[in-house]
């Protein structure tokens, strides 16, 4: 089968981006035939970067260079402001264009809020009208869809979690980034933004301090070009005056894979005090690491939590100050959390799983008449 993605790629800093590398790999390794269409700066094994991300003629590009590669069905990654100004509306023109070449179209909603901005909801209502079939990772934004535009046929929406790697943590990763390997590692990791509150761990850190000396926060990450800037300022004044700043560290810079493994696998905890967020790539690579986890109740977090069973959710400062010494602190339910993590991912979420739900989706599109003579199907 071949399968046409229009998405964001890497080497572009995106969590779309990374998403879009790991399962068009998996699905490669089942034999899928996969041609991507993306943003300029992908690139790769037949990576066609042809637009960029206001462009007025951005869904002619993007089409006319995939119906080239005849691909039997096309997927798009979306997500909000990807595809042209307005929130991405182009994104809606392209998908019109396939339609009418007799082309099925998947489109992934990476971002569904419970709390629907009107923007939102008026261009997600044309992208599943439109779409063959829509996949998103939790199974609160199928119910936010369904509540919010309630023309939709349920049918049509299939639920797939984000996917992870299965991998092995890092060895000496504490040594490998330059931190002290006698000391608890409390990781917030991510680009800074105020949704992600991190701001609010740092202000605990001296409590969390005072029930486990040995503890130190890592922070590590950095705004998106001109994105939260004063932000990023506000943290970085909040550590500086922070009463236990020698506890704090900060890693800047270009997180390369490899970097970005290493300092997972440092962690004693990952944290997560999202105030809002759809689903998590983040939670995803922790999850791969096997990294116990301390989170908000925000978006698909204290579902994951429920399913995987491999970290705790707070609700209140007090309750993650509590959580996450707790976990510095128990040794052995660390450890569980930790079993839980990598047994969640080889069961329920590894790419491989991932990939073949996806094929299983584009093969019920392709479905054709059963034919009286014999056929030969060339993969």
């Amino acid at each position: 089968m071949r399968v046409g993605f229009v998405t964001s790629f890497p080497p572009i800093e995106c969590g779309i981006a990374t998403y879009s590398q790991y399962l068009t790999s998996a699905l490669r390794n089942l034999h899928q035939d996969v041609y991507i269409v993306s943003h300029i700066g992908g690139s790769g094994e037949q990576v066609f970067p042809v637009f960029d991300y206001e462009d007025e003629d951005l869904a002619q590009k993007a089409f006319s260079t995939m119906i080239r590669f005849t691909p039997d069905v096309v997927h798009i990654q979306h997500e909000f402001a990807l595809y042209g100004k307005f929130y991405g509306v182009q994104i809606i023109p392209l998908i019109i264009r396939f339609r009418l070449s007799d082309i099925p179209v998947v489109t992934t909603l990476h971002t569904v809020y419970r709390e629907m901005p009107p923007a939102h909801r008026l261009l997600l209502r044309d992208i599943t009208a439109n779409s063959n079939r829509i996949i998103v990772h939790e199974h609160f934004q199928k119910e936010t869809l369904l509540a919010a535009i309630p023309e939709i046929n349920p049918d049509k929406i299939h639920i797939i979690e984000h996917g992870a790697r299965e991998v092995q943590p890092v060895p000496d990763a504490k040594q490998k980034i330059g931190l002290p390997a006698d000391r608890k590692v409390i990781l917030m990791i991510g680009y800074f933004r105020p949704s992600k509150n991190f701001e609010l761990i740092i202000e605990l850190m001296p409590e969390i301090v005072k029930k486990v000396p040995e503890a130190i926060l890592v922070l590590a990450g950095k705004v998106r070009g001109q994105e939260y800037r004063e932000y990023r300022t506000k943290l970085f004044n909040l550590i500086e005056n922070s009463p236990v700043k020698d506890h704090i560290y900060v890693i800047r810079g270009q997180l390369k894979q490899d970097v970005f493994d290493a300092i997972i696998s440092a962690a004693d905890v990952v944290v997560l005090p999202y105030k809002i967020n759809s689903q998590s790539g983040i939670l995803a690579h922790s999850l791969a690491f096997a990294r116990p986890l301390v989170v908000s109740e925000s978006g698909s977090m204290k579902h994951i939590m429920r399913r995987a069973q491999c970290g705790l959710v707070s609700r209140s400062k007090e309750e993650y100050v509590k959580n996450i010494t707790r976990i510095l602190e128990d040794e052995k339910l660390a450890q569980k959390f930790s079993r839980n993590a990598k047994n969640y991912v080889k069961n329920e979420i590894s790419w491989d799983i991932v990939a073949r739900k996806h094929v299983e989706i584009y093969q019920e599109l392709l479905q054709e008449p059963i034919l009286e003579s014999r056929t030969i199907r060339i993969e």
